[in-house]
């Protein structure tokens, strides 16, 4: 059997404010029961005037009465009498979550229904027009920047090295990297990309040597003859270092350079043996293996991740920092769209729709069950205080209004009979 539980109340100090309001309007209602019996006994057996007044208050009295039995039937027994049909909510509670799971069901989780309040939300559009206030972008970009800062800082080492060893590294073992080099590097010789890089790396190079004539001389003084005279050395090294500064300038200022020529020839090559060579392809892959089988490739990776995670906090804890100011920028342009671009806005609306549909149609049933799921588990006579807590206040004006209906219906019928019955 399913274990009943009690009704946890959320707001003390709202379920007595409901609880005075209850009180007040029952008073109410049975002051107006009271007062039309004691009209009626007052009027008893007169005739004329006073005769629709008993009539009105003896209708009265059985309007609030059988009012009264409708709407205390619904909560528990009129007097505590075990009527059939009363005490409805303790007994039906069950029944009462199906109706309402299906209730919502039907009338609420329907795929146009979902999509004509998702449209008339005009969800984009707001959005927009809230973003579009400086505070209020800097206040979402702030909100952002902390989750991304907490979640940063939950990512432990361990997660990463798991997420290398187990998923990326197998991966990286079963695809075939020479396609993907060859591919890479023939597109880049073909557009001439690599052109900035050999422009830097000359660059670099030629500083490096102006800067390091010592260093330059000592390797070179390393593989000199012992037995050359130290004078004839340095005077090789010098001309041997001049010349290769401007054999560096030489191929840095001339793009058709013989160097850079027979470079780009080899690199064209290699892409195409990286294609279609079973030996190039097959030394590639096992120097791909020998590096993944490398240990270090993980601490390595680990490392870089955790330069990158330093880097992205701090840029995101600054109010000031990089990340931050780029963020806000474009939330400002995303929002300034937004705003006048109505295809932009419908596309979104779109999304937001079928998102709220495939939610529905995935999780629809599993949400109304929740409903049903709950109430089987209140406990009966807990649940109808509850309810009666919340909506008995205005259930008693069924009374009140029975009380008066009633008074009036007397009087017509009171009419009715001396102007016909006489």
């Amino acid at each position: 059997m399913t274990a009943t539980i009690s009704m946890i109340t959320p707001s003390p100090g709202a379920d007595e404010e409901r609880r005075r309001g209850l009180r007040r309007m029952r008073t109410l209602a049975v002051s107006l029961l009271v007062l039309a019996a004691v009209v009626y006994v007052a009027t008893l057996g007169q005739d004329g005037f006073l005769g629709f007044v008993n009539a009105g208050a003896e209708a009265s009295m059985v309007g609030a009465i059988a009012d009264w039995f409708a709407v205390t039937a619904l909560f528990k027994h009129p007097l505590g009498l075990p009527i059939p049909h009363t005490a409805l909510i303790p007994k039906r509670k069950d029944d009462l979550g199906r109706g309402l799971e299906e209730f919502v069901g039907e009338n609420f989780l329907q795929e146009d229904i979902i999509r004509e309040r998702v449209s008339s939300a005009t969800i984009s559009l707001r959005v927009g027009r809230w973003l579009a206030v400086p505070e209020h972008a800097r206040r979402a970009v702030d909100e952002a920047a902390e989750v991304a800062s907490l979640a940063l800082n939950r990512v432990r080492d361990d997660h990463i090295e798991g997420l290398i060893r187990d998923a990326l590294v197998p991966r990286f073992r079963e695809e075939p990297i020479s396609p993907l080099l060859g591919s890479l590097l023939e597109e880049t010789v073909r557009d001439d990309l690599h052109h900035g890089l050999v422009d830097l790396g000359f660059e670099e190079l030629y500083r490096w040597l102006v800067a390091n004539p010592e260093t330059v001389a000592e390797v070179l003084g390393d593989r000199a003859p012992w037995w050359a005279p130290t004078r004839l050395n340095d005077a090789v090294i010098s001309r041997v270092h001049r010349e290769l500064l401007r054999w560096i300038v030489d191929i840095r200022e001339d793009p058709r350079h013989p160097a850079r020529l027979a470079l780009d020839s080899m690199l064209a090559q290699l892409a195409q043996d990286l294609l279609h060579n079973p030996d190039t392809q097959e030394r590639t892959e096992a120097l791909k293996h020998r590096l993944l089988d490398h240990p270090q490739v993980i601490a390595s990776s680990v490392s870089l991740w955790n330069a990158l995670r330093r880097t992205l906090q701090a840029s995101l804890v600054d109010p000031e920092g990089a990340v931050r100011l780029r963020l806000l920028a474009e939330v400002s342009t995303f929002a300034d769209r937004l705003l006048v671009e109505e295809p932009l806005r419908a596309r979104l609306d779109g999304i937001a729709s079928d998102a709220a549909v495939f939610a529905v149609e995935r999780y629809g049933a599993e949400v109304t069950t929740v409903i049903t799921h709950t109430i089987e588990r209140w406990d009966g006579r807990e649940a109808a205080r509850r309810i009666e807590l919340h909506v008995g206040r205005d259930l008693q004006f069924i009374r009140i209004n029975g009380t008066i209906v009633g008074g009036l219906v007397g009087v017509l019928i009171h009419a009715f009979s001396v102007t016909f019955g006489g």
